[in-house]
């Protein structure tokens, strides 16, 4: 059969490997007088996480809780190369009316995201819809396979598409952050509005009207001063550009490099992605056991550490590039969400060349993982985006989505 069930299994000597690795890790030394975090990840914070997850982390504990969600495998195949394994966790609200929801995840994030506002979607009321609820490992993410070389946005679209209309869900909505944002931009403009009916996302990253590219866009909002938020979310992305880029910059030139040290060093995996759940949200407090969480799945995903790195080199090689492609205007329904701390917050009115906005929610506080930070907040905007007395409100056909 093409889909099959799934759950995580880590040999055993997977894990005593892990355990050989940490007990022979080297650290750098700590610069005393520099500001935390002001140059990285600090060593005395990898050193105290390295020791827990060697001596108290219970990733057998962890493995069991992730089973408890419905998982699967399904062979989908992607034109021009060849089938892929993609993982995915897909649980039906008791309503039977309810909408299909594709989950695209980020990175340094994983299907794990979906798991704080799943029990919620589910769940349907009389002014809002349930959603049965699709989340796959992108591949080279997690569960699923490794991806070849040229496998761009285009095929993760068609793939994640295919994995819908093979599920019945020949209509469906999606909700998407970091690249799952980008993703989603891309599915909506190749099978929308006809499959992909309308798509919600926490990353948006428009382009700056111009009078030559959207002359009456311009010419309404060009003397509209910014609000205090505005102005604090272009500081925030010029703090990004600046400071916070890196990572990006590398993976995206030179991936095979820094893939050496993510694969062969647990203790680099942890400080390469433990600095970015640190730097990336707005005051949340990451516990231990989510940290090492996190970092364990991308240590013993199907593709390996650097599995994602392709991704980045990927997206800057196409032509046009990815992000420049996924600024076009898409004829389907569009609800984008605004966290304070997120990495690109550039001006609400630009959002207006994405595509028909149907939703707009500007929040107080919450970063880049807004589906892990502010799980209740990503919810109440999909129940508002697809609710009564939205433009989107039964926007798939025939499914009511409401008890």
């Amino acid at each position: 059969m093409s889909i099959q069930p799934f759950q995580i299994a880590v040999p055993e000597v997977r894990l005593s490997r892990l355990q050989q690795k940490l007990a022979l890790s080297d650290f750098p030394n700590e610069v005393l007088d520099a500001d935390p975090w002001s140059r990285g990840t600090p060593s005395s914070e990898i050193k105290r996480l390295s020791r827990y997850w060697a001596d108290g982390f219970n990733w057998r504990q962890v493995e069991a809780k992730l089973n408890s969600f419905p998982q699967y495998l399904a062979l989908i195949p992607v034109e021009g190369f060849g089938i892929y394994d993609i993982h995915f966790v897909h649980e039906l609200s008791v309503n039977p009316n309810a909408v299909p929801l594709l989950f695209l995840h980020g990175w340094p994030g994983s299907f794990i995201e979906v798991t704080k506002i799943l029990p919620q979607l589910l769940e349907g009321g009389e002014r809002f819809p349930a959603f049965h609820v699709v989340a796959p490992s992108l591949i080279g993410f997690g569960f699923s396979s490794s991806s070849k070389p040229g496998f761009n946005v285009d095929q993760h679209a068609e793939a994640y598409h295919h994995l819908m209309q093979m599920l019945g869900y020949t209509q469906y909505v999606i909700q998407g952050g970091d690249f799952g944002s980008l993703i989603a931009r891309f599915i909506a403009m190749k099978y929308g509005p006809t499959h992909c009916k309308a798509h919600h996302i926490n990353s948006a990253a428009p382009a700056e009207p111009t009078s030559a590219s959207h002359p009456e866009l311009y010419a309404k909002i060009k003397d509209i001063p910014l609000t205090p938020g505005e102005l604090a979310g272009l500081g925030r992305t010029a703090e990004f550009s600046k400071e916070g880029n890196g990572y990006l910059r590398q993976l995206s030139t030179k991936p095979e490099t820094i893939a050496f040290s993510l694969t062969d060093s647990p203790i680099g995996l942890l400080a390469w992605i433990y600095e970015k759940l640190h730097d990336w949200v707005d005051g949340y407090v990451w516990t231990d056991d989510e940290i090492l969480t996190w970092v364990s799945i991308y240590y013993f995903s199907t593709a390996g550490p650097a599995g994602p790195n392709s991704f980045y080199f990927e997206i800057e090689h196409r032509n046009p590039g990815a992000f420049q492609g996924a600024q076009a205007y898409v004829n389907v329904p569009l609800g984008i969400s605004r966290f304070p701390k997120d990495l690109i917050l550039l001006p609400k009115n630009w959002n207006q060349t994405m595509g028909p906005i149907v939703f707009e929610k500007e929040h107080t506080s919450g970063g880049h993982f807004a589906a892990w930070e502010k799980p209740e907040a990503i919810v109440e905007d999909l129940r508002v985006m697809f609710g009564k007395g939205s433009q989107a409100y039964h926007c798939v056909d025939s499914k009511s989505g409401y008890s």
